[in-house]
């Protein structure tokens, strides 16, 4: 069963859309006892990263994702803040986050571009070569290179998606970029135990 993670800060229901779309079976998680029978698990993201965070830490996830992505490897999709609280930091309310990926997250720097930077960009990276939409005003700096799966540009290069073992992360909205974002989350389904039409 793909889970999305369904809270007061979050996108799930686009998320849902996109994903039943495809042909997947999926529903909302909102607390741990829903991520019992995750084979995939998607964190979708609006808002703040500290209000994410607490809202994560109200519902009693934040053990529950640990042990399951961290321990069991169940692969993990964040997007947009999603993604951001990947890291161990962000600038945004200056939060402590999940730290499952060295780094921080910090702000566009507003006195050379315009926040939120809002629209289509290219992104460059191994099966990320397309258009995808943004809304965004910070992004991560991963620590290491390595996490670094797709990269943007917007005034500067800046990281556009990471990967690190069943762990993936996009600050684009995939759920919201067309064909090229369906593709994606497509991929990242089929990549293991989930077929379509089946839990």
């Amino acid at each position: 069963m793909v889970r999305i993670i369904d809270y007061k800060a979050g996108n799930a229901p686009s998320v849902l859309h996109a994903i039943n779309s495809l042909g997947y079976k999926a529903e909302f998680a909102q607390n741990a006892g829903d991520l019992a029978d995750a084979t995939h698990i998607i964190l979708p993201g609006v808002g703040s990263a500290g209000a994410t965070m607490d809202s994560l830490r109200e519902t009693g996830l934040i053990n529950a994702l640990e042990d399951l992505v961290l321990n069991k490897k169940v692969p993990f999709f964040g997007i947009c803040v999603g993604m951001q609280i990947l890291f161990e930091h962000s600038e945004e309310g200056d939060t402590k986050c999940l730290g499952w990926l060295k780094g921080r997250v910090v702000k566009f720097d507003t006195a050379k571009v315009r926040v939120p930077q809002m629209g289509w960009n290219k992104v460059h990276g191994e099966n990320l070569g397309n258009h995808f939409y943004f809304v965004n005003s910070y992004y991560g700096v991963p620590q290491n290179e390595s996490d670094i799966w797709g990269t943007a540009d917007y005034n500067g290069k800046f990281t556009a998606a990471v990967h690190k073992g069943n762990i993936y992360g996009t600050q684009f909205h995939a759920e919201k970029s067309g064909n090229a974002g369906l593709k994606l989350l497509d991929r990242f389904l089929g990549s293991t135990l989930v077929k379509k039409g089946q839990g």
